[in-house]
């Protein structure tokens, strides 16, 4: 008989709607969260505006039916010119993500959920992803780069120094 730890955990990506924005607040109000994303009020406005946007689809990830996070993924290119990503190849996604309850964070969920999302964007076509971590998000970047992520550049932002990061779509080397 094998035991719950035995078995792998099953993530789910639903989209976003408005009646996750109560948790998304709790979520963004998490020391851990706040860390790394901007104000709290500034962040779930902004956040709102996505959940009918065509340049970013929104997502609850769940694990194994309980809400645990958030994701997103964007498309640099119908951004409205601010988005430094646009010298990224056509089809190229952004993804931006937090895992939001606490007890479940350094235990290995952000680089089987990043991994699994990041594959269904390549299902999808996408022939990379990218993300920035703020250049002093250790932890963060070291789980990108476990999930095959590699640093292409540095770059400023508002809130100082970022990186530029790229996975490519495996199926997508091949053909060239």
């Amino acid at each position: 008989m094998s035991s719950r730890s035995d078995v792998a955990p099953s993530y789910e990506f639903r989209p976003l709607t408005d009646k996750d924005m109560p948790l998304l607040a709790r979520w963004l109000a998490e020391p851990h969260v706040a860390a790394w994303w901007g104000d709290k009020e500034t962040e779930l406005t902004g956040i709102a505006e996505t959940i009918d946007s065509i340049a970013v689809e929104p997502f609850i990830i769940e694990l194994d039916g309980r809400p645990i996070g958030f994701i997103q993924s964007y498309d640099p290119y119908l951004d409205d010119g601010e988005n430094p990503f646009q010298d990224q190849p056509t089809g190229t996604l952004g993804i931006d993500q937090f895992i939001g309850e606490p007890e479940l964070v350094g235990k290995g969920h952000g680089t089987r959920l990043i991994g699994e999302f990041v594959e269904m964007l390549f299902e999808e076509g996408a022939p990379r992803v990218i993300l920035d971590p703020d250049a002093a998000n250790a932890v963060a970047i070291r789980v990108y780069e476990k999930v095959g992520f590699r640093t292409i550049r540095r770059f400023k932002t508002a809130t100082g120094e970022a990186l530029l990061m790229a996975l490519d779509n495996p199926e997508e080397m091949d053909a060239e």
